[in-house]
């Protein structure tokens, strides 16, 4: 018999109490194991996930295809595909460049107002006062009613014989016609959404400002800084996590305007209140222009993006 010499590196390499020449197992991720926790969990989870994927997936998916087509309900020959001739009409068609600049005034006018006076409301209630609890739910009811019914109060405020004329009338004031005005009915519309969204950008940064730490201000106040300085340098920075989304959200909302249009002036007089979604409403409901319709629905999605990516942007580079 002859004895057969392994190396030491060889003997060194072989773990203890395996076959020498056996392949080590592989390291890799361990295998899921569905437990019935996880199987209650996704039986729990599954007619939420189909109501999204029926309701909202499948519909946008289905819109964004019919904007490749022209297609209107009353054809029996269905979708027509006509590639990407519907976007490159928006390119020239007046009316939709019209409702583009209506709608980018509509958020320009509405967005700063309401951001800043929701601020300021913030900072007077997140003060100790008798009463304090009352005023905040006060300024949040509005939120909660629907914008349809808020619409509808206005329209009889904004009316010839309604309450903006009755005070205007009692201080020797001559009536105004707010909506039927062509330069007013946009201010109008914008004066009630101001209303309307106080409450929940109030309560919004109400939750910013009492998440900022008492004792930043209390080593400003040390450090000799007066409160515009501890505004600016404590709570701004503070804030801005919860002022960037609530500009976000507000964009959206807005972009999107459509009940108080239709409500208060149903998009005149002459186009000057006709928002995008007001123009897709018109264009896929009174005139049965589905295709066109969708694509003016994805160029606006892409604006909103756009606009809320920008805002998000702007934060993560003041961070840095």
């Amino acid at each position: 018999m002859t004895a057969t010499a392994t190396s030491p590196g060889v003997a060194a390499a072989a773990a203890p109490g395996t076959i020498q020449g056996a392949r080590p197992p592989r390291a890799g991720k361990p295998k899921r194991r569905w437990t019935r926790t996880s199987i209650w969990g996704l039986l729990f989870t599954l007619p939420a996930a189909l109501y999204v994927l029926i309701f909202h997936v499948i519909p946008v998916i289905y819109g964004f295809v019919l904007s490749f087509t022209k297609y209107s309900p009353l054809s029996r020959s269905g979708p027509e595909p006509i590639g990407l001739k519907n976007y490159t009409t928006l390119l020239s068609d007046p009316d939709f460049g019209n409702a583009l600049l209506v709608t980018g005034r509509y958020v320009l006018q509405v967005l700063p107002i309401t951001v800043i006076i929701a601020l300021a409301l913030a900072l007077l209630v997140n003060r100790p006062f008798r009463g304090v609890g009352l005023f905040r739910s006060a300024l949040y009811i509005p939120h909660i009613v629907s914008l349809t019914a808020v619409s509808m109060i206005w329209l009889w405020m904004y009316s010839h014989n309604g309450l903006i004329n009755d005070v205007f009338a009692f201080f020797g004031l001559p009536d105004q016609s707010w909506l039927l005005n062509k330069g007013a009915a946009l201010n109008a519309a914008s004066a009630m959404r101001i209303w309307k969204a106080l409450g929940s950008n109030m309560v919004l940064l109400l939750a910013g400002l009492q998440s900022i730490p008492k004792e930043l201000y209390e080593a400003t106040r040390v450090d000799g800084a007066n409160r515009w300085q501890s505004f600016l340098y404590v709570t701004i920075p503070g804030i801005r996590p919860m002022l960037v989304y609530v500009v976000a959200m507000d964009i959206i909302y807005l972009a999107q305007g459509f009940a108080e249009i239709f409500v208060l002036t149903q998009g005149g007089p002459l186009g000057s209140t006709t928002t995008v979604n007001y123009l897709i409403y018109t264009q896929a409901f009174q005139y049965n222009q589905f295709g066109s319709a969708s694509a003016m629905a994805f160029v606006l999605f892409a604006f909103i993006v756009g606009f809320s990516l920008l805002s998000i942007r702007g934060l993560m580079g003041r961070q840095k």
